[in-house]
């Protein structure tokens, strides 16, 4: 044991060791509170005392939640040397985090954010100290769980710190190598002499790193046998990086460099937030200091990532999940236009619901007024049009013999667990919909059949005006055709009878209503849950024992297990979910069909009824005029254009009446199983 004047500590509570110091916790003698106590070996004391001084000075200045404080600063009973005594941070570092194999391939989104966040606070805080870290990495990053149970990141480590403003430079060595900056590596690791002077936005390079680091579970530049095994190669990716390029792997000995702009497929971030990240980490990633990223640049574009909201947004035909990022003051026409550039559906096309009810956002409503989404319950997207159904995008790894590939098996079979409870939910919203459609629409189609018949009478009038005019031989041609009209749409009454069939699928008993629950999956008495449930916790039992032969070195079981929990999840978990995403594709899109065309034959037919022929025909026909007592010449001509223009009306309404009448007689010939082939000849 050792101790200073107030605070002990065990030898065998080591909680990290550097280069020059070992860091243990600690407790103060009188109250049992727990800290963490750094005590400085024999190398940091070779160091000039002005460079033995400096952390201590550096943590004095500082004062902020997402930096590691500094409580005392004593010296230790039998040698005299001076430790630091600090918070205490019991959930370790970042490092530690990303070493869960639930985290192999990145954090989860909410708590990358989290990590963004933090990071950019205690780096705003440095600067506005003028200070530079030097030494920024994962394990530098400790953990905490706040009150409100979320974790706090916070900065430590500063050993390498330095006072630092923008336009001054140093020329000496600090940091680890994965994740140093190029001009740096090339003198520290490939002992290289050059006369070049570093600047702050080193500092930038290793939060570039660490965030690529978070987000994905592994370095951005990687030769084959790894940075620290090949030196040259790892020098020649962090160079020759190309503009824009966020990572660089060499994927066998001797091969190529495989540069990338986007995040691998096993990256846990949603495609919204990368969009965001992406950039960011392209312009602090580069190895010219003239051409990186000022402190000013970088704290502008996180704080504008860091003050969006998400909306989640489900598409159910693609089955498929987004995060949109926006702006609490942008409105819906930019969120339509964001959402489309996430699913390609147009916004003419978007069709919106949430929690069961049909969503309209006004196109200047703002997005801090949209509902309150979440994974687990998000907006709902129906397109009406046809589209492909995506599914979940993962990546199909070949197992290796390493934990992480376990634990990318069970976050991916989460997400289908997830995206098949939402498909199921927005199915249920669906049919509901439909059945208050199809009321409505029934209302209005009777109304149009009333507008219809109001359209007999008045051809019928029109008719016996004709006979009138006919004597002054003015419309002598149009008489027929006006006939000809009034039968035309007497026959458009036919439409009421398909409308009804159309009624009969959704009903209880219906066709496709029925199709739809004899579907496997698509009902909770399937119990599919419960069953992908079971296999995940086989999965899960299948990587404890990984880790048990892991620390065994018992290799051949290691790849015996990998490829059992690989097996499991293609067999059960993905296909069955996937099948079930393509039967719901099918279902949805003949429902939209439905609702979008009877729609389109009332709201159309009901329009031009209503707004163009009353205009037309009601002052020539109503009172029960007769019009040869008095009508003049000019009168007569009068009369004669309107005639005419009521005939021009009167067939664009018969056409489209007749048209929407065909839609709808193709629409119920459609089935579950035979709909895709009928849906591509419409």
């Amino acid at each position: 044991m050792q101790s200073t004047a107030n605070y002990l500590w065990l030898m065998s509570d080591l909680l990290g060791q550097g280069a020059t110091a070992n860091v243990y916790r600690g407790r103060h003698k009188k109250t049992g509170d727990l800290y963490a106590v750094k005590v400085f070996n024999n190398l940091s004391f070779l160091r000039p005392l002005d460079v033995q001084m400096r952390e201590f000075e550096v943590l004095k200045k500082l004062n902020h939640k997402n930096i590691v404080k500094l409580f005392a600063v004593e010296e230790e009973s039998g040698s005299r040397h001076k430790v630091l005594v600090m918070e205490y941070c019991p959930c370790g570092s970042l490092y530690t985090v990303l070493e869960e194999s639930s985290n192999a391939y990145g954090l989860p989104e909410d708590e990358f954010l989290i990590v963004l966040q933090d990071v950019v606070a205690g780096m705003n805080h440095l600067r506005e100290y003028g200070i530079v870290h030097r030494d920024i990495k994962p394990g530098n990053i400790m953990r905490v769980i706040g009150e409100d149970g979320r974790s706090v990141y916070k900065l430590t480590d500063f050993g390498a710190a330095r006072e630092l403003e923008d336009d001054e430079q140093f020329v000496s060595l600090y940091g680890t190598e994965e994740y140093l900056h190029p001009d740096m590596y090339e003198r520290a690791v490939l002992r290289k002499d050059h006369q070049k002077k570093y600047g702050a936005t080193v500092d930038l390079w290793s939060i570039g790193v660490t965030f690529y680091h978070a987000a994905t579970g592994s370095l951005p530049f990687r030769p084959y046998e790894g940075p620290r095994r090949n030196k040259e190669v790892m020098y020649k990716i962090i160079t020759e990086k190309p503009l824009g390029a966020i990572s660089g792997h060499q994927k066998s000995e001797n091969g190529k460099i495989e540069w990338s702009t986007e995040m691998p497929i096993s990256c846990s971030l949603s495609k919204g937030l990368q969009s965001l990240l992406t950039p960011v980490l392209a312009n602090i990633l580069e190895a010219d200091q003239e051409k990186c990223w000022g402190f000013d640049q970088f704290f502008a574009e996180t704080s504008d990532i860091l003050h969006r909201i998400v909306v989640y947004i489900f598409s159910l035909q693609q089955a498929t999940l987004h995060h949109v990022y926006i702006h609490k003051y942008n409105t819906a026409t930019l969120f339509q236009e964001l959402l489309f550039r996430r699913t390609n559906i147009s916004p003419p096309n978007q069709e919106l619901m949430y929690e069961g009810r049909r969503l309209i956002l006004d196109p200047n409503r703002q997005a801090q007024t949209f509902p309150r989404t979440s994974r687990e319950n998000p907006i709902m997207l129906v397109s009406r049009e046809s589209v492909s159904t995506v599914g979940l995008i993962f990546e199909d790894l070949i197992p290796m013999i390493r934990l992480k590939y376990v634990g990318h098996l069970w976050k991916t079979s989460e997400s289908l667990l997830l995206y098949q409870d939402l498909v199921r939910k927005g199915v249920r919203g669906i049919i509901e919909l439909i059945k208050e459609d199809f009321n409505e629409t029934a209302h209005k189609k009777a109304e149009v059949f009333h507008m219809c018949n109001y359209c007999s009478q008045t051809l019928e009038k029109a008719e016996q005006l004709c006979e009138v005019l006919m004597q002054t031989n003015m419309l002598t041609s149009e008489y027929d055709e006006i006939s000809d009209m009034r039968k035309k749409v007497m026959r458009v009454s036919s439409m009421d009878q398909t409308m009804q069939d159309i009624k009969n699928k959704f009903i209880s008993g219906g066709m496709l209503t029925d199709a739809w629950t004899q579907q496997v999956g698509t009902h909770h008495e399937d119990r599919n849950v419960e069953k992908i449930k079971v296999l995940l916790d086989a999965i899960t039992a299948i990587y404890q024992q990984f880790k048990k032969d892991k620390a065994e070195r018992r290799e051949q079981k290691l790849v015996l297990h990998a490829s059992k929990a690989r097996a499991l999840f293609t067999d059960e978990c993905y296909n069955a979910i996937y099948n079930i995403f393509i039967t719901i594709s099918i279902f949805i899109y003949i429902v939209m069909l439905f609702v979008c065309v009877c729609a389109c034959v009332c709201a159309r037919a009901r329009a031009r009824v209503c707004e163009q022929l009353p205009q037309k025909i009601m002052p020539l026909t109503s009172g029960g005029i007769k019009p040869q007592a008095y009508l003049s010449q000019s009168t007569l001509v009068e009369m004669t254009l309107g005639m005419k223009k009521l005939k021009e009306e009167m067939e664009g309404v018969v056409k489209e009446l007749a048209e929407n009448n065909h839609f709808l007689e193709r629409f119920g010939t459609l089935t579950l199983d035979g709909g895709l082939r009928n849906v591509d000849r419409i």
